[in-house]
């Protein structure tokens, strides 16, 4: 039995949702998503995601058409009916679909955006052996478009990054731009070095992390050190420990950047820790 999903108000079996060939997302990456994990049945960071969905629509001037209370009675109906403890809900605006392709903008007021959303269902989503041995990435240069804190559909170039990593024997790729590491295909970047943890300060040139805000709060609470500048990949290959931050993996350890260890080519106690701390307070808020 498929999944229910969410398309324009209404909840429909999954073989049974359609969008138009003319959606501009689909024709022209003209839209934003967002991912909030699931764990125990309750939404991680709800609010963050929501703030951000709303900055990232203005930005491209695509009316929101659900309040932050309707977004959330939609994520728990669809967490309800398919029964997702653990795993996470994908929720998508496009501009709506005009009728015709065009590269002007619709009227906003004879087409309305398109809303999707589904479930992803993956038990034991906290408790990743992953997390226990930690990821390989490679550097690839980062020739995205300048305004990445806006989270766009358009990742063909992050997907092509995660298969050159995945070509090259390892696991994610972090992009690097004038020398300096951005972030990776799907998630932040941090390099830990004398206790310091360090990661690139927010601008354009990176997503402001939902899962970064948090993380780096409770850091700063912890009494740990944090720095936001950016970094390099020797610095990631000289540095004590390194990680990553997403809405899917948390925190996860990176062990080796470009065929370099890491450290001792394992697991931090730095990374460790603050994905301890991230689960811990996350359950404890979540909604």
């Amino acid at each position: 039995m498929g999944r229910t999903v969410y398309v324009n108000g209404a909840y429909l079996p999954e073989n049974q949702a359609h969008v138009s060939i003319f959606d501009r997302g689909f024709l022209m990456a003209d839209g934003v998503y967002e991912v909030t994990s699931v764990l125990d049945g309750k939404l991680v960071d709800f609010d963050g995601h929501v703030a951000r969905l709303a900055r990232s629509l203005s930005e491209l001037d695509i009316e929101n058409p659900l309040t932050a209370d309707e977004l959330l009675d939609i994520h728990r109906e669809l967490v309800r009916l398919n029964d997702v403890v653990d795993g996470g809900v994908y929720l998508q605006i496009t501009r709506g679909a005009p009728g015709d392709r065009d590269f002007v903008f619709p009227d906003p007021e004879e087409t309305k955006p398109t809303v999707v959303l589904f479930t992803q269902s993956k038990p034991g989503l906290a408790d990743s052996p992953v997390a226990k041995t930690g990821i390989k990435v490679i550097s690839i240069d980062d020739i995205r478009w300048g305004r990445r804190d806006i989270k766009t559909v358009q990742l063909l170039y992050p997907s092509m990054g995660k298969m050159m990593a995945k070509k090259a024997g390892c696991d994610d790729a972090w992009m690097v731009e004038d020398g300096h590491v951005t972030e990776g295909t799907s998630n932040n970047a941090y390099i830990v070095k004398g206790g310091k943890i360090i990661t690139r300060n927010l601008s354009t040139d990176i997503l402001h992390g939902i899962t970064r805000a948090a993380v780096l709060a409770f850091a700063r609470e912890a009494q740990m050190v944090v720095e936001e500048r950016p970094f390099t990949i020797q610095e990631a290959q000289d540095a004590d420990e390194a990680f990553i931050t997403s809405a899917s993996m948390f925190v996860m350890p990176v062990v080796e950047v470009d065929g370099a260890a890491v450290g001792t080519g394992t697991p931090g106690p730095v990374a460790a820790r603050l994905r301890e701390i991230y689960l811990e307070e996350s359950r404890k808020a979540a909604i």
